[in-house]
């Protein structure tokens, strides 16, 4: 059974995801690219996925580099989102969508006003179609305090949250 790409994204598209910008430093050169396929693997030791398209230039440079932080972008920067999105083959993009960034504790590109950064360090890679997955252990992490919510993806539009009622979360209480 062959399933046509364009349907496989359409169906996917309800589902609601966060969106990250994934970076990385080679020399004295920040990369990054948008990316909403991340997801934690292990609390013990902290361990995360991120999936990459082999044909975006980050890739290799991940590959490379061994290392990549992840940005979790608040819901006023979707402009972010937009830019690194943008990313083609080659890193042609304006010095690094403009974006303001600081050095993390190892040294990695962590994005000023995202709502938490982690730095990572690749362990596993998976080839898996046409991207690859990489698993890497969270050595550093922080998140900023900023009061908004996560900048969300649904359907190809930016999703805002209303906060209107909230509900707990029923089932096994965390230790």
């Amino acid at each position: 059974m062959s399933i046509e790409p364009g349907v496989f994204r359409a169906i996917l598209g309800h589902f609601a995801t966060g969106v990250t910008v994934v970076t990385t430093l080679e020399g004295d050169r920040p990369s990054g690219i948008t990316v909403n396929a991340l997801s934690s693997v292990s609390l013990e030791p902290p361990l995360v996925m991120i999936a990459l398209d082999r044909r975006r230039f980050i890739t290799p440079t991940v590959r490379r580099v061994g290392r990549f932080a992840v940005n979790v972008l608040a819901e006023d920067q979707h402009p972010l989102s937009d830019c690194f999105a943008g990313a083609d083959v080659t890193p042609g993009r304006d010095a690094f969508c403009g974006a303001a960034w600081t050095p993390g504790p190892t040294g990695l590109p962590l994005l000023q006003g995202a709502l938490a950064n982690l730095e990572c360090t690749v362990l596993q890679t998976f080839s898996a179609g046409d991207h690859d997955l990489f698993i890497g252990r969270v050595d550093t992490l922080a998140a900023t305090g900023r009061a908004t919510g996560p900048l969300l993806f649904y359907r190809r539009e930016y999703l805002s949250i209303e906060r209107a009622r909230t509900a707990a979360v029923e089932g096994k209480p965390e230790a």
